[in-house]
């Protein structure tokens, strides 16, 4: 299940301006699991661990598998593709193949809802890596 998230402002942020954006309710994201959601046309991999939310890309730096399809392993997100592991507090790849970090994205929690912020830049850059940049 995604959703398309709102804006918390209205006017037109510069691109490497971080802007919050309401994903989801709270509980929509339990304990141990992995959702996708948008922000905008960025597609992401919400996650909650040890009570704390966190969002990252959701295309895996091996081979663009989606990282909502894996679970949460070892303080990192797994790719079930191939079994890499990513931190969720950094990106940085724990377990092969995968050797490259994937974005992260920070993440707040208000009244029982989720923002994850992101800048323009990264709605424009963070899809998955075979797909071309938008000119």
């Amino acid at each position: 299940m995604s959703e398309h998230s709102e804006t918390t402002e209205d006017r037109q942020p510069a691109d490497d301006e971080v802007v919050f954006h309401k994903v989801c309710r709270s509980g929509q994201v339990p304990e141990g699991y992995v959702r996708r959601f948008y922000v905008d046309e960025l597609e992401c991999a919400v996650a909650r661990l040890k009570g704390k939310a966190y969002a990252t890309s959701n295309y895996c730096t091996h081979l663009d598998c989606l990282l909502s399809s894996g679970k949460l392993q070892d303080d990192g997100i797994r790719c079930s593709c191939h079994g890499s592991v990513f931190e969720l507090e950094g990106g940085e790849p724990i377990y092969p193949p995968a050797t490259a970090p994937i974005a992260v994205y920070q993440v707040k929690e208000e009244e029982g809802e989720v923002y994850v912020g992101v800048s323009r830049k990264d709605i424009e850059h963070g899809g998955p890596r075979r797909k071309k940049p938008r000119e």
